[in-house]
């Protein structure tokens, strides 16, 4: 019962976290476990943010858009990279 449980999570952290990929344009050099954590931590976040602001858990968009948010400012203050313009593209420092 509990491994089908770390499975199921793991699943929906990967879908989450290539979803939020998706929806920002350019390299991300992250392994299959960054894009689950990052799917995870965007449930997570999304899950509290949710129920603070509308008194229930939230669901699979509010997780995603949380797991964007989250890439968004990891790529700015991490890779200190911009979402448009020429340096979006580029691969980050490393």
């Amino acid at each position: 019962m509990v491994l089908w449980f770390i499975l199921v999570l793991a699943l929906e952290g990967l879908i989450v976290g290539a979803l939020a990929r998706l929806a920002l344009p350019g390299p991300d050099p992250m392994g299959i476990l960054a894009t689950i954590g990052l799917g995870l931590l965007g449930s997570f976040v999304g899950g509290i943010i949710s129920w603070l602001f509308l008194g229930h858990a939230g669901g699979i968009i509010v997780s995603i858009l949380a797991a964007t948010l989250l890439l968004y400012l990891h790529r700015r203050f991490v890779q200190h990279r911009p979402l448009t313009g020429p340096d979006a593209h580029r691969l980050p420092p490393g």
